[in-house]
């Protein structure tokens, strides 16, 4: 399996010219998917952390095209990936918005923790899954079918965290005390070391 290391992830989101304010948004996503890797992995749960961590990263690889193109930036993320020769890391992020089986929410893979994961953080601030439903639901589901569409993904967000945090020893509430400290003003900084020819448009 093709990886990414942090690093190699950094200069990628730099190529694709993503903002500093969504380049926040994935460190705090790739926060929280590290945070309950390691937990469940600690409970018996194989999972891939290095897998999660890059996949958390790049979620949005897409994201600042798709407000010009109004691509599907989950599949396009995932395309570019596997094109680039890292077809897992794709496939995770293609099922960050919707995953692509919903069935048994015993079973928690990697694209459940980091679809979960973009699920609890509302553009920078790590949020309630409710909050952020809540947010989705106003800004896109202006027409019925959408908002019915959402509520129902809503629905089964809520089964996969119900069941995922049976395998925790903490509450979804609790998720902020266990998370490993990030200065986020050292990490934009050096992002915009990695990326200068961002510098002034993002600030």
């Amino acid at each position: 399996m093709n990886m990414l290391s942090k690093n190699e992830c950094l200069q990628l989101m730099c190529d694709m010219l993503m903002p500093e304010h969504i380049v926040v948004h994935s460190m705090q996503v790739c926060r929280v998917a590290t945070c309950l890797t390691d937990h469940l992995t600690s409970t018996g749960n194989h999972l891939d952390g290095q897998l999660i961590r890059a996949a958390a990263l790049l979620h949005d690889i897409t994201k600042n095209r798709s407000f010009e193109t109004a691509e599907n930036h989950a599949l396009t993320g995932g395309q570019q990936l596997a094109d680039m020769g890292y077809p897992e890391i794709g496939n995770l992020v293609r099922q960050h918005v919707r995953l692509d089986n919903y069935s048994d929410p015993k079973d928690i893979s990697e694209a459940v923790i980091v679809n979960y994961a973009d699920k609890r953080v509302l553009h920078d601030r790590i949020v309630s899954l409710d909050e952020r439903m809540r947010y989705i639901q106003q800004r896109y589901g202006t027409q019925p079918q959408h908002k019915q569409r959402i509520q129902l993904l809503w629905d089964k967000t809520q089964m996969l965290e119900k069941q995922m945090f049976k395998q925790l020893p903490f509450s979804p509430e609790d998720l902020y005390r266990h998370l490993a400290e990030m200065d986020i003003s050292r990490e934009i900084a050096n992002y915009r070391k990695m990326c200068p020819q961002l510098s002034g448009n993002n600030r």
